[in-house]
């Protein structure tokens, strides 16, 4: 496939894309669930809501919304007890590391934009060795707002000193292309993630759709 976008920089979601994060987030939740007296459930079942976070893992595994009585207390326990193990099981997918080995062999610039808090995206980064790599870490609160939002996608142009049109976001979520287009940077959708509850990717609009990590490469040309 020839090159679609030129670009000078890359921008991932992290949880769902770069990591599968999902065996400890769903760890979490099944510690909550044996304390209420509720058998673990399958990560398998509670993958495709990992993108979500919190929110995902308690609608799923304990049928809890915000809004609903003693949603916040749940969420902080759920935090809580993700907090104190968030890297145990968490791996990059097959090909993420070559494809990121790629991209700087190619003199691009890489960055992570994730609505993921801060203090569970620092351990999280640096536990898988991307600390040392990624040129850019935008959390969930680094700005007033979060994804679909483009707030994030700004502030991580703004610090590669790239425009957004010279950058590509790639995500596993529809609100990770809702916030590229409205940042106006193309939005490549990845089919290896999680796609929450609309996966669905030709309703999404993204600009092209990768099966793997790697199929990345093919589309992009260096500026």
């Amino acid at each position: 496939m020839s090159a679609r976008f030129s670009v000078r920089a890359v921008l991932f979601d992290l949880d769902g894309t770069l990591a599968d994060t999902a065996p400890d987030l769903g760890g979490a939740l099944n510690r909550l669930r044996e304390r209420r007296g509720l058998p673990a459930l399958p990560i398998s079942q509670l993958r495709p809501v990992a993108s979500a976070g919190a929110r995902g893992m308690l609608g799923a595994g304990l049928g809890m919304h915000p809004g609903d009585d003693d949603y916040e207390t749940a969420r902080a326990e759920f935090l809580t007890e993700y907090e104190a193990a968030l890297d145990r099981d968490t791996r990059l997918f097959d090909g993420v590391a070559g494809c990121l080995a790629s991209l700087a062999q190619c003199g691009l610039s890489w960055g992570i934009v994730t609505n993921k808090a801060t203090r569970f995206t620092g351990p999280v980064v640096a536990g898988l060795g991307l600390d040392r790599l990624t040129s850019v870490v935008i959390s969930g609160d680094t700005t007033p707002h979060a994804k679909p939002h483009p707030a994030p996608l700004f502030e991580a142009c703004r610090r590669l000193g790239v425009a957004p049109r010279e950058a590509v976001y790639v995500g596993d979520d529809l609100r990770d292309i809702e916030a590229a287009r409205a940042a106006g940077m193309p939005a490549i959708a990845a089919a290896y993630g999680y796609l929450g509850a609309t996966p669905d990717l030709d309703a999404w609009g993204a600009d092209a759709v990768i099966a793997t990590p790697l199929d990345l490469l093919s589309l992009l040309a260096p500026l």
